[in-house]
This record gives structure tokens, sequence and C-alpha cells, in this order.
């Protein structure tokens, strides 16, 4: 599952507004749903060095992490993991790629 609309502030992984609406529907689906666990997954484009971009993603998937907990899921349901700029879905020589390059990803566990 890849969410849509989960956007954060430029090279930050303060959660925009709009992303709360996103993750609000998660966290309601968690919550109907006590026996899904997940995997919260950061990923990044290629722009920047390569250890920026795997904290930047961790930072981000663990923002996610916290506002869902926040939400009032279970923690032990959570994992969250940062992959950087390892895993693109698209090329990166295009702005249009790098963008959806730059994506949080939630697998159901």
């Amino acid at each position: 599952m890849v969410l849509e609309n989960i956007f954060f502030e430029l090279d930050s992984y303060e959660l925009r507004s709009e992303s709360k609406i996103e993750l609000d529907g998660l966290a309601d689906f968690l919550r109907d749903n006590p026996t899904v666990s997940i995997l919260i997954g950061g990923h990044t484009d290629n722009l920047g060095q390569a250890a920026y971009n795997q904290s930047l993603s961790e930072n981000r998937a663990k923002s996610v992490y916290s506002y869902l907990v926040k939400g009032g899921v279970d923690a032990s349901r959570l994992k969250y993991k940062g992959f950087g700029m390892n895993q693109p879905i698209a090329d990166n020589e295009t702005e249009e790629g790098r963008a959806k390059n730059r994506r949080t990803e939630i697998t159901i566990l």
C-alpha cells in the first residue's frame, strides 16, 4: 500500500497538514482491524548524499509511526524503516520520477 498524500516539509520530517488526513484514515483502518500489523517504509529520491537521504527516510517513517501511535494505534503493531534512495520505483533522471520515489509505503505484515 502506498499512501499517495503523505507530504513533508522540504528537507524535513515534519508532517504537513494534508498528510494527517491520509494518516487519520490509516489509523481508523488499523483501529478497526486490531490483528493487522504494518511496516512503514520511508523512501527518498537520489538527490543529495546517501547518508543524509537514509537518515531523512528513517525520520520520515518514524514521524508516521509516531503520528499513528498518538492516534491510538498500539505501537507493538507498527514497525518503521528508512530505505533512503535504495529502492526507487521510477526513473530518478526526471522530476516526475524523483517525485514518485519520495514516498511512504505501508506493508501489511
